[in-house]
């Protein structure tokens, strides 16, 4: 499975790694950021246990909301 939320849909995103310097455009660098995912289990309004791969910030929203429950 890629690394991806399952509910926000949010994945790595790429860019460049830029020296210090910023003098020459041969000093930049292919770069990776990945989302801070979680394996949590949750169960659903109608009750049925998922284990889904969830951001951190969704992680935090599942708390509030009334849809999801985490187990």
């Amino acid at each position: 499975m890629a690394a991806k939320c399952q509910i926000s849909g949010k994945g790595p995103q790429v860019g460049h790694r830029i020296s210090m310097t910023r003098s020459k455009v041969s000093r930049r660098a292919k770069k990776v950021w990945k989302p801070n995912l979680k394996k949590v289990r949750v169960m659903d309004a109608n009750g049925s246990i998922q284990t889904m791969k969830i951001c951190v910030k969704e992680l935090r929203n599942l708390k509030k909301s009334t849809e999801f429950s985490r187990v």
